[in-house]
């Protein structure tokens, strides 16, 4: 177990003065690196032994269920076409046609050009539109570009905005910059909820994971996501793990609690379930609900009807029965 460092503390509420942390670049960076160190043995033994934890089959098939009701289906390619989209949301829909009690996923998560497509196609139903922003997955162009494309997003529907943090500012310890954009996108965001990414492959060590949860956090992020999917490694476990740890410390210290999406290799019911298993030994069942855990994924969904399939049936359903995404 770990427990985060002491903040400033604002006056008569025991809650940490984000003002006066983010005041200075120099005050930010005391802050986060004030934060203590992770153990990179003990975390990557914790999230190994967790891994192997089995389940009974009867719990086995209520984390299917919530795994799918946890997943951001996602298609985010240059050759994504009104169509593929169309056909996405029909899935998230009715993931399984043949059965009706199939949960319905998350989110539908798609570039900005594509909300319209997904609002449409999803109207009148729970499942929300997320898209990523911010100059996916880079982050390479300028601030008022970066907004624009969260306000175009917004107002074409988009419920969630998944933004990619600067990662060369972050590395160079430019921290409050950093924080300052999260600030401004959220702004940008209006109603929808925002999910500050990470980019974890980039950030070369478990202190630097535990310092950017932090700084999004801090900076009003809804959700922290592991990756973009598009660098290796993506999430893992132990990444995951130190985020975890991170939302639980900071829901102690502020009141405030904060999703968590891993996205990006994520492929099996076995690896989903992991997830989950990880979820409930470091953060409990408050973060067993699609409100505050996500699962970003293309091709998890088809494993967890197979799954799903025998569970109830007894036998196997072939990779052709589902529709591929």
């Amino acid at each position: 177990m770990t427990t985060t460092a002491s903040p400033p503390v604002a006056s008569g509420t025991g809650l940490p003065d984000v003002s006066q942390i983010t005041s200075s670049d120099s005050a930010l960076r005391r802050f986060l690196h004030g934060l203590p160190g992770v153990d990179q043995v003990g975390a990557e033994a914790r999230a190994a032994m967790l891994s192997t934890r089995s389940i009974k089959t009867s719990a086995k098939a209520w984390a299917i269920d919530l795994a799918i009701s946890m997943i951001d289906l996602t298609t985010l390619e240059g050759q994504d076409t009104p169509g593929k989209v169309r056909a996405l949301c029909a899935k998230a829909l009715r993931p399984d046609p043949s059965v009706a009690d199939t949960p319905r996923v998350a989110a539908i998560c798609v570039y900005p050009d594509m909300v319209p497509v997904a609002v449409e196609a999803l109207r009148g139903s729970r499942v929300k539109v997320a898209s990523v922003a911010t100059a996916f997955p880079s982050g390479r162009s300028s601030l008022a570009v970066k907004l624009a494309d969260t306000r175009d997003a917004v107002a074409a529907g988009a419920d969630e905005i998944d933004m990619v943090i600067d990662r060369g500012a972050f590395l160079s310890g430019r921290y409050l910059e950093v924080f300052e954009e999260i600030v401004a996108v959220k702004e940008a965001c209006g109603e929808a909820h925002l999910k500050v990414i990470l980019e974890t492959g980039e950030l070369d060590t478990y202190d630097n994971v535990r310092r950017a949860s932090w700084l999004g956090m801090l900076a009003g992020g809804d959700f922290i996501k592991t990756s973009t999917g598009k660098i290796a490694p993506a999430a893992t476990l132990p990444v995951t793990l130190v985020m975890l740890e991170a939302v639980r410390d900071f829901r102690a210290t502020t009141g405030r609690q904060v999703g968590v999406k891993p996205a990006g290799g994520i492929r099996t019911t076995k690896d989903a379930i992991k997830y989950l298993v990880l979820v409930n030994e470091t953060v409990g069942d408050d973060w067993l609900d699609p409100d505050w855990f996500r699962l970003g994924a293309s091709s998890l969904l088809n494993d967890l009807l197979m799954q799903r399939t025998k569970a109830v049936t007894g036998r196997y359903s072939g990779p052709d029965y589902f529709t591929l995404d």
